[in-house]
């Protein structure tokens, strides 16, 4: 039997690559690979292009897309995967042997959920068990089901929200699924970015009310408000002695030069709090596994995420690409200036509502310290000269050349330099010790 893989997509920018990328074996093996788009801001087209056999957009809405590819696939099985989740190597055989070896017609994977926080495991462990129980299957799970079964069943209903466990109720008629225990990787973001109780309860408050008859454009919309409108990423590196504020360890040594930067980082996301976002997260480098990042994250409440890209460009669009899949706004801040208050921050997001594409803070040292955008815009940060004073100058550039509507504050100065921390210990903003040197 010959299989298809449909993959719904939104602003997938960060993701989608990595997702096909896994999936082309199978697709050398004779799998046909479709995206959906359902109009994306960000290049997700463009980059799901080189490795699918055909990329359809359609308007948003995970049930429509899913069934329009499902209308264009040629495909007996058709696969329908999450654009942040990979398959086993062998996903097809699984699934084509499966069904045909337990006469079943559709089915699901156990799912892997990625991320450092312990408490992701046992999500994934319940996922698992409770689907087995009840053969119910969710769209983390990669649903797959023959073409005759999927237009028995009536496809995916076009609702707003919990359109697979919908789904899997019809399939459920007509037997019970094939549960691959070779499990899946899917995603911790969800959890990660929103707070992994807060999710947790939330997600199973609305299956709960969907179960019990509740409109699922209701519980849609409570979902979004549940989302957050703004978003603060907060970007630093550990505070490790000998690779944290590299330019002042002349005067201050390497270990006092690394608990500058961990005061500065309390700094930062203390302030983001204070400018009561609807989601904080401390984006790191080079990974999560530093004990005072976590702990710090753990303090302000903060999501941990681990910054990806060659440079710090991006490393940026990254984590906006991947925030503003849930916010309408983002907001990022380095650890760098101290000068930068709540204050700030609540007039950055304004002007975001406001209107503007774009909101920058300035720094004197020709970068900036703070950069707000309402939609992914990978343009602002391929092929800038990072660390030179050139940085603010190269992006209201490239501002102008994508006709992007920008705000800009008032500027302020960051601490880098010598110069800099006597400026730090005369300003007040951070007790900090006079100079050894």
């Amino acid at each position: 039997m010959s299989l298809s893989i449909i993959i719904p997509a939104l602003n997938e920018a960060g993701h989608i690559a990595a997702t096909l990328d896994s999936l082309q074996p199978l697709r050398r093996r004779g799998a046909e690979i479709l995206v959906v788009d359902g109009g994306s801001s960000d290049n997700t087209v463009a980059l799901a292009g080189a490795q699918s056999d055909r990329v359809l957009t359609t308007e948003p809405g995970r049930a429509k897309q899913m069934n329009a590819g499902a209308a264009a696939a040629s495909g007996e099985i058709l696969c329908f995967l999450h654009a942040d989740s990979r398959l086993p190597e062998n996903a097809d055989g699984l699934m084509i042997d499966g069904l045909a070896r337990s006469r079943r017609s559709w089915g699901r994977f156990d799912v892997r959920i990625e991320g450092k926080h312990p408490l992701l495991r046992v999500i994934a462990w319940m996922m698992n068990r409770r689907s087995r129980l009840t053969g119910i299957a969710t769209g983390d799970q990669a649903m797959f089901v023959t073409r005759s079964l999927f237009e028995a069943a009536g496809r995916f209903p076009e609702i707003a929200l919990m359109e697979d466990i919908a789904f899997s109720k019809q399939l459920k008629i007509y037997g019970a699924p094939l549960c691959i225990a070779h499990p899946l990787t899917t995603s911790g973001r969800r959890w990660e970015q929103h707070g992994m109780w807060r999710t947790i309860v939330l997600m199973w408050r609305l299956r709960l009310a969907y179960w019990l008859g509740a409109d699922p454009d209701r519980l849609a919309l409570q979902y979004v408000q549940k989302n957050p409108e703004t978003a603060i990423l907060v970007f630093a590196r550990a505070p490790v002695a000998g690779a944290a504020k590299t330019r002042l360890i002349p005067l201050l040594g390497a270990a006092g030069a690394a608990t500058l930067h961990s005061r500065l980082i309390n700094r930062a996301l203390a302030t983001a709090r204070a400018a009561a976002p609807d989601s904080l997260a401390l984006w790191c480098a080079p990974d999560a596994g530093d004990a005072f990042l976590q702990s710090t994250a753990r303090q302000y409440d903060a999501g941990l995420q681990v910054q990806q890209g060659a440079d710090l460009g991006a490393r940026m669009a990254h984590a906006f690409a991947a925030t503003l899949q849930h916010a309408s706004h983002v907001i990022c801040i380095g650890a760098d200036c101290p000068a930068l208050t709540a204050l700030h921050l609540r007039d950055a997001r304004d002007a975001l509502r406001a209107g503007h594409d774009a909101v920058f803070v300035p720094a004197e040292d020709g970068g900036y310290a703070l950069i707000g955008l309402s939609r992914a815009a990978p343009e602002l940060f391929a092929g800038i000269a990072w660390g030179e004073a050139a940085v603010m100058a190269q992006t209201r550039e490239r501002l102008r050349e994508h006709g992007l509507r920008w705000h800009e504050l008032e500027m302020l100065w960051d601490v880098d330099r010598p110069e800099d921390y006597h400026r730090l210990q005369q300003s007040g903003l951070l007790d900090v010790a006079p100079s050894p040197v």
